[in-house]
């Protein structure tokens, strides 16, 4: 039976929930105005995969930001980062050169660094025994922000221009005071142990979960870099239409969200590796069916692309945190450190390979690396200590 303190807080849940929507808005803004910045800015596949890699270099800090938070509250880091990223993200159309917008990127990357290590750790301790539902409903906020978000950027960008859209970040402004208006008074410390462990310890004692998902994660950082990055440029460049661009990239994440709503409740019915088991068969299968189809067919791919693919990481969340018995936010940021490296670092290689073999032979070859995760599933424990 779960003692009161841990019953499923559904209030904090969805307020957390939503502040994730709107932060996660404004970093879904680069995918779909990338086309326009490597126009404006002249740069190759390659530096416009470096910029989704800037933004992501400061999650080398996650796992001394998962230590930090093991030990003291970071609720107000959660709580205004939603400002920060919106300010710099929506400053990205007024960049006039290369160097400048990897600033800005780059900080933006640090604000979403100090809110998704803390944020999912005080969901899951807020859920009780349900974390895969819970979960579900945290990344239900991220993914179903980076479905209207790239509809909300090109509408704005088509209605002012690619230096007119950064009156938006007063949404994400207003949302920081709303978020601490509503929870100044509310207790949402995440970890409350007199064992402070180091960060190699944490690895050591986690290592049996980190080192399976370390390949997964890899492999699968092949068909998430080529999709979520580059799928509007392709899009664009077999039709030569911004709209159908950023159209398509908003099917692939309201597939995703789809998928996130299914799949942490499924893992909790059916386990946890299961369902990542499901997820990894099936992302390669529709890449596949979306490069050889076309029509309704290649619609229907991508929405299952989108299902399996952007299914996985409240799975691998709850996977993390129902092990991480003695510092969850340490262990989180490990985890999102690894996501977000690799991520990183092979989307420029993703980049790099597609300047000289096109982005269509790019698409099939991460398919098949991503099938080089399957393997992996087999060293993740199936059920928690």
């Amino acid at each position: 039976m779960d003692s009161p303190k841990s019953k499923f807080k559904t209030l904090e849940i969805f307020l957390l929930s939503l502040a994730h929507f709107v932060h996660d808005v404004y970093t879904a803004f680069l995918s779909p105005l990338l086309p326009l910045l490597m126009d404006k800015l002249s740069l190759s596949l390659t530096r416009g995969g470096s910029l989704a890699a800037v933004m992501q270099l400061p999650s080398l800090i996650n796992p001394l930001l998962g230590l930090l938070a093991d030990r003291v509250n970071l609720k107000y880091f959660v709580v205004f980062a939603p400002a920060f990223t919106a300010i710099f993200m929506s400053l990205i159309g007024l960049a006039p050169n290369y160097l400048i917008l990897l600033f800005m990127l780059f900080m933006a990357g640090i604000s979403v660094a100090v809110f998704h290590v803390p944020a999912p750790v005080l969901i899951a301790r807020m859920a009780g025994s349900r974390k895969g539902l819970a979960m579900s409903f945290f990344m239900v906020g991220g993914e179903l922000a980076r479905t209207v978000g790239p509809i909300i950027a090109v509408t704005l960008v088509a209605m002012r221009g690619l230096d007119g859209f950064w009156p938006i970040m007063f949404a994400g402004i207003a949302t920081s005071g709303i978020l601490f208006w509503r929870l100044r008074n509310v207790d949402l410390s995440i970890h409350k142990s007199t064992k402070n462990l180091a960060l190699s310890r944490t690895f050591i004692n986690l290592k049996h979960i980190f080192l399976p998902l370390a390949g997964i994660i890899a492999a699968r950082s092949f068909m998430h870099g080529v999709l979520t990055t580059f799928l509007p440029t392709y899009i664009k460049t077999q039709s030569g239409n911004l709209w159908l661009a950023g159209l398509a990239l908003s099917v692939l994440e309201a597939a995703g969200v789809v998928g996130v709503l299914i799949a942490g409740p499924l893992s909790d019915f059916l386990g946890r590796q299961k369902t990542l088991a499901i997820s990894l068969i099936g992302a390669p299968v529709f890449i596949l069916l979306f490069l050889e189809s076309s029509g309704i067919w290649q619609f229907l791919a991508l929405i299952g692309c989108g299902a399996t693919l952007l299914s996985t990481t409240p799975v691998m969340l709850a996977l993390v945190q129902e092990h991480a018995k003695e510092s969850p936010a340490t262990a989180n940021g490990i985890f999102m450190m690894l996501s977000f490296v690799f991520r990183s670092s092979i989307v420029i290689f993703i980049g790099f390979l597609a300047d000289r073999l096109g982005l269509h032979t790019t698409y099939f070859i991460s398919a098949l690396v991503g099938m080089l995760g399957i393997p992996f599933l087999f060293f993740l424990p199936k059920k928690s200590n």
